[in-house]
């Protein structure tokens, strides 16, 4: 008796290697459809949109981080003007009191209150430094002078930093109801919620203007 004879060659070995190849291409064609309409557009959108937040609060702090050695060199040569210090002293510390992370942006009221803490530490830097306009000998200080530069610095970063988050906002925001992305924002993605937009006023976060 033959090798051959002994051994017979299964015929339903091949099916079963036709059948796992079968279904692999299957598997991979149908996620063709998905990518194309707008299955990953919803996650890769609140991503971007959570990173562009990131950045807001990244330079939100850059500037609560100006504000002590800031304060203390005007203290320096205008300690009499201890309420507007003591303004802005207790305007930081309600900002960096008031950062939220990705997971609360969702909540308008939370969004609300951090931007309204900002904005209020805008205002008290605003009046810090026009009070400078009455000391001669501060506006000359190089250590003012390049706090002063920073600080305009990071306010004119915060406003770009605000306008890109207010963009990838929107655009998941609308992503969230039109068509095709709606059909998956009410199926796979039914918990997902809308992003709050940031809404401060513009005026309020000018860059703080001295004239010399």
């Amino acid at each position: 008796m033959t090798l051959a004879a002994l051994c017979p060659a299964s015929p339903a070995r091949p099916a079963r290697v036709f059948a796992r190849i079968a279904g692999v291409v299957a598997l991979a064609l149908a996620c063709l459809p998905l990518a194309g309409c707008g299955y990953n557009v919803i996650p890769t959108q609140e991503e971007a949109a959570k990173a562009r937040w990131a950045e807001v609060q990244n330079q939100y702090q850059r500037r609560a981080d100006l504000v002590p050695n800031l304060v203390a060199t005007v203290q320096g040569y205008a300690k009499q003007e201890r309420e507007t210090l003591t303004a802005v002293v207790e305007a930081r510390a309600k900002a960096t009191s008031a950062n939220i992370d990705a997971s609360q942006l969702t909540d308008p009221e939370k969004v609300r209150q951090f931007q309204e803490a900002q904005a209020q530490l805008s205002g008290a830097l605003g009046r810090l430094l026009a009070i400078t306009e009455n000391y001669p000998d501060l506006k000359s200080n190089q250590n003012f002078l390049a706090l002063q530069s920073q600080l305009e610095g990071t306010e004119n970063r915060i406003a770009v930093a605000r306008r890109d988050y207010i963009e990838a906002a929107r655009v998941f925001n609308t992503s969230l109801r039109t068509f095709p992305t709606v059909l998956w924002a009410k199926t796979v993605f039914a918990g997902t919620q809308p992003l709050a937009p940031f809404t401060a006023n513009d005026a309020a976060q000018t860059a703080p203007q001295v004239k010399f």
